[in-house]
Protein backbone atom coordinates (compact mmCIF):
# COMPACT_ATOMS: atom_id res chain seq x y z
CA UNK A 1 0.00 0.00 0.00
CA UNK A 2 1.43 3.36 -1.04
CA UNK A 3 1.31 6.40 1.18
CA UNK A 4 -1.38 8.83 0.06
CA UNK A 5 -0.66 12.55 -0.34
CA UNK A 6 -1.67 14.87 2.46
CA UNK A 7 -5.21 16.04 1.59
CA UNK A 8 -6.00 19.66 0.79
CA UNK A 9 -9.38 19.38 2.54
CA UNK A 10 -10.68 17.78 5.71
CA UNK A 11 -11.76 14.18 5.39
CA UNK A 12 -10.90 10.52 5.88
CA UNK A 13 -7.69 8.94 4.69
CA UNK A 14 -6.30 5.40 4.81
CA UNK A 15 -2.64 5.11 5.75
CA UNK A 16 -0.31 2.12 5.47
CA UNK A 17 0.54 0.75 8.89
CA UNK A 18 2.82 -2.01 10.14
CA UNK A 19 -0.16 -4.35 10.71
CA UNK A 20 -2.21 -3.21 7.70
CA UNK A 21 -4.31 -0.20 6.81
CA UNK A 22 -4.86 2.52 9.42
CA UNK A 23 -8.07 4.54 9.40
CA UNK A 24 -7.43 8.24 9.92
CA UNK A 25 -9.18 11.60 9.75
CA UNK A 26 -7.42 14.76 8.63
CA UNK A 27 -8.99 18.04 9.73
CA UNK A 28 -7.85 21.49 8.65
CA UNK A 29 -8.71 24.70 10.52
CA UNK A 30 -11.83 26.51 9.40
CA UNK A 31 -11.37 29.07 6.60
CA UNK A 32 -11.88 32.00 8.99
CA UNK A 33 -8.98 30.85 11.21
CA UNK A 34 -5.42 31.70 10.21
CA UNK A 35 -3.59 28.42 9.64
CA UNK A 36 -0.30 27.85 11.47
CA UNK A 37 2.41 25.39 10.30
CA UNK A 38 1.54 22.73 12.88
CA UNK A 39 0.22 19.20 12.41
CA UNK A 40 -1.03 17.66 15.66
CA UNK A 41 -1.46 13.89 15.87
CA UNK A 42 -4.01 12.92 18.53
CA UNK A 43 -4.05 9.39 20.03
CA UNK A 44 -7.20 7.77 21.41
CA UNK A 45 -7.91 5.83 24.64
CA UNK A 46 -7.79 2.07 25.20
CA UNK A 47 -9.39 0.14 22.32
CA UNK A 48 -10.32 -2.83 24.52
CA UNK A 49 -12.47 -0.48 26.62
CA UNK A 50 -14.19 1.18 23.68
CA UNK A 51 -11.64 3.86 22.85
CA UNK A 52 -11.57 5.14 19.27
CA UNK A 53 -10.54 8.26 17.39
CA UNK A 54 -14.16 9.41 17.73
CA UNK A 55 -13.94 9.63 21.53
CA UNK A 56 -15.30 12.99 22.73
CA UNK A 57 -12.11 13.98 24.56
CA UNK A 58 -10.07 13.16 21.45
CA UNK A 59 -12.35 15.14 19.14
CA UNK A 60 -12.48 18.09 21.55
CA UNK A 61 -8.69 18.09 21.80
CA UNK A 62 -8.44 18.18 18.03
CA UNK A 63 -11.07 20.91 17.85
CA UNK A 64 -9.22 23.08 20.37
CA UNK A 65 -6.01 22.81 18.36
CA UNK A 66 -7.75 23.58 15.06
CA UNK A 67 -9.28 26.67 16.63
CA UNK A 68 -5.70 27.88 17.10
CA UNK A 69 -4.89 27.20 13.45
CA UNK A 70 -3.33 23.73 13.61
CA UNK A 71 -4.14 20.85 11.29
CA UNK A 72 -5.07 17.67 13.18
CA UNK A 73 -4.69 13.97 12.46
CA UNK A 74 -6.80 11.49 14.41
CA UNK A 75 -6.35 7.78 13.70
CA UNK A 76 -7.53 4.42 14.95
CA UNK A 77 -4.94 2.08 16.39
CA UNK A 78 -4.72 -1.41 14.91
CA UNK A 79 -7.86 -3.51 15.34
CA UNK A 80 -10.02 -0.44 16.05
CA UNK A 81 -12.72 0.78 13.69
CA UNK A 82 -11.55 0.08 10.14
CA UNK A 83 -7.87 -0.19 11.06
CA UNK A 84 -6.48 -3.64 10.35
CA UNK A 85 -4.59 -5.85 12.78
CA UNK A 86 -5.19 -6.76 16.42
CA UNK A 87 -4.61 -5.00 19.73
CA UNK A 88 -0.99 -5.47 20.77
CA UNK A 89 -0.78 -4.31 24.40
CA UNK A 90 0.91 -1.03 23.48
CA UNK A 91 3.88 -2.37 21.49
CA UNK A 92 2.17 -2.48 18.11
CA UNK A 93 0.30 0.72 18.87
CA UNK A 94 3.65 2.49 19.26
CA UNK A 95 4.51 1.24 15.77
CA UNK A 96 1.18 2.58 14.48
CA UNK A 97 1.99 6.03 15.85
CA UNK A 98 5.48 5.88 14.33
CA UNK A 99 3.93 5.12 10.93
CA UNK A 100 1.46 8.01 11.14
CA UNK A 101 4.18 10.44 12.24
CA UNK A 102 6.49 9.28 9.45
CA UNK A 103 3.74 10.03 6.92
CA UNK A 104 3.04 13.45 8.41
CA UNK A 105 6.71 14.40 8.37
CA UNK A 106 7.15 13.13 4.82
CA UNK A 107 4.14 15.10 3.60
CA UNK A 108 4.53 18.22 5.74
CA UNK A 109 8.28 18.60 6.39
CA UNK A 110 7.92 22.35 6.91
CA UNK A 111 5.35 21.94 9.72
CA UNK A 112 5.98 21.42 13.42
CA UNK A 113 4.76 18.11 14.79
CA UNK A 114 2.72 18.11 17.99
CA UNK A 115 1.67 14.92 19.76
CA UNK A 116 -1.42 14.65 21.94
CA UNK A 117 -3.06 11.72 23.65
CA UNK A 118 -5.86 10.87 26.04
CA UNK A 119 -5.54 8.06 28.62
CA UNK A 120 -3.99 5.06 26.79
CA UNK A 121 -3.26 7.46 23.93
CA UNK A 122 -1.35 9.64 26.39
CA UNK A 123 0.72 6.63 27.43
CA UNK A 124 1.56 5.80 23.82
CA UNK A 125 2.47 9.37 22.89
CA UNK A 126 4.58 9.85 26.05
CA UNK A 127 6.39 6.55 25.41
CA UNK A 128 7.17 7.66 21.84
CA UNK A 129 8.03 11.28 22.60
CA UNK A 130 11.80 11.05 23.08
CA UNK A 131 12.13 9.04 19.87
CA UNK A 132 9.76 11.11 17.74
CA UNK A 133 10.73 14.45 19.29
CA UNK A 134 7.57 16.48 18.75
CA UNK A 135 7.78 20.23 19.23
CA UNK A 136 5.06 19.91 21.91
CA UNK A 137 3.52 17.06 23.89
CA UNK A 138 -0.03 17.18 25.30
CA UNK A 139 -1.07 14.45 27.76
CA UNK A 140 -4.64 14.21 29.04
CA UNK A 141 -5.24 11.87 32.00
CA UNK A 142 -2.04 9.82 31.50
CA UNK A 143 -2.81 6.35 32.90
CA UNK A 144 -0.12 6.18 35.58
CA UNK A 145 -0.66 3.00 37.59
CA UNK A 146 -2.51 1.27 34.78
CA UNK A 147 0.43 1.10 32.37
CA UNK A 148 4.12 0.76 33.14
CA UNK A 149 5.74 4.17 32.85
CA UNK A 150 8.98 3.04 34.54
CA UNK A 151 10.91 2.33 31.30
CA UNK A 152 9.55 5.41 29.53
CA UNK A 153 12.19 8.04 28.72
CA UNK A 154 11.29 11.41 30.15
CA UNK A 155 10.03 13.84 27.49
CA UNK A 156 12.47 16.71 26.99
CA UNK A 157 10.17 18.94 24.93
CA UNK A 158 7.51 21.37 26.20
CA UNK A 159 4.87 19.24 27.89
CA UNK A 160 1.31 20.01 28.97
CA UNK A 161 -0.47 17.56 31.28
CA UNK A 162 -4.18 17.95 32.06
CA UNK A 163 -5.66 15.83 34.84
CA UNK A 164 -9.16 15.70 36.29
CA UNK A 165 -9.23 15.85 40.07
CA UNK A 166 -12.16 13.41 40.30
CA UNK A 167 -10.83 10.88 37.79
CA UNK A 168 -12.40 7.52 38.64
CA UNK A 169 -10.13 5.48 36.32
CA UNK A 170 -6.71 7.09 36.69
CA UNK A 171 -5.74 8.00 40.25
CA UNK A 172 -4.92 11.73 40.10
CA UNK A 173 -2.49 11.54 43.00
CA UNK A 174 -0.54 8.82 41.19
CA UNK A 175 -0.16 11.18 38.25
CA UNK A 176 0.97 14.06 40.49
CA UNK A 177 3.40 11.84 42.41
CA UNK A 178 4.87 10.47 39.18
CA UNK A 179 5.41 13.93 37.75
CA UNK A 180 6.97 15.08 41.02
CA UNK A 181 9.28 12.07 41.07
CA UNK A 182 10.39 12.56 37.48
CA UNK A 183 11.10 16.24 38.13
CA UNK A 184 9.92 16.88 34.61
CA UNK A 185 9.56 20.40 33.31
CA UNK A 186 5.86 20.12 32.74
CA UNK A 187 2.89 22.46 32.88
CA UNK A 188 0.31 20.63 34.98
CA UNK A 189 -3.33 21.68 34.85
CA UNK A 190 -5.53 20.18 37.59
CA UNK A 191 -9.21 20.39 36.69
CA UNK A 192 -11.48 20.33 39.74
CA UNK A 193 -14.73 18.32 39.82
CA UNK A 194 -13.67 16.57 36.63
CA UNK A 195 -14.01 12.86 35.84
CA UNK A 196 -11.88 10.73 33.55
CA UNK A 197 -14.02 11.37 30.48
CA UNK A 198 -14.49 15.08 31.29
CA UNK A 199 -18.30 14.78 31.50
CA UNK A 200 -19.80 18.29 31.43
CA UNK A 201 -16.24 19.65 31.36
CA UNK A 202 -15.35 19.37 27.68
CA UNK A 203 -15.60 23.12 27.11
CA UNK A 204 -13.31 23.67 30.10
CA UNK A 205 -10.91 21.13 28.61
CA UNK A 206 -10.93 23.02 25.33
CA UNK A 207 -10.00 26.20 27.19
CA UNK A 208 -7.24 24.49 29.17
CA UNK A 209 -5.67 23.11 26.00
CA UNK A 210 -5.82 26.43 24.16
CA UNK A 211 -4.40 28.35 27.11
CA UNK A 212 -1.67 25.76 27.64
CA UNK A 213 -0.37 25.59 24.07
CA UNK A 214 -0.86 29.14 22.83
CA UNK A 215 2.69 30.19 23.74
CA UNK A 216 4.13 27.49 21.48
CA UNK A 217 2.25 28.45 18.33
CA UNK A 218 4.43 29.39 15.36
CA UNK A 219 3.55 32.31 13.14
CA UNK A 220 0.44 31.82 11.02
CA UNK A 221 0.85 31.01 7.33
CA UNK A 222 0.27 33.81 4.88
Amino acid sequence: MTRPPFPDASGPVVLPGPAGALEAAIELPEPDIAAVPVVAVVCHPLPTEGGTMHNKVVTMTARALRELGATTVRFNFRGTGHSEGEFDEGKGELDDLRAVVAWVREQRPDHALWLAGFSFGAYISIAAAEELKPALLISIAPPVGRWDFAPVSLPSMPWLVIQGENDEIVDPQSVYDWLEKTKAEVELVRMSDTSHFFHRKLIDLRGAIKNGVRAYLPVANG
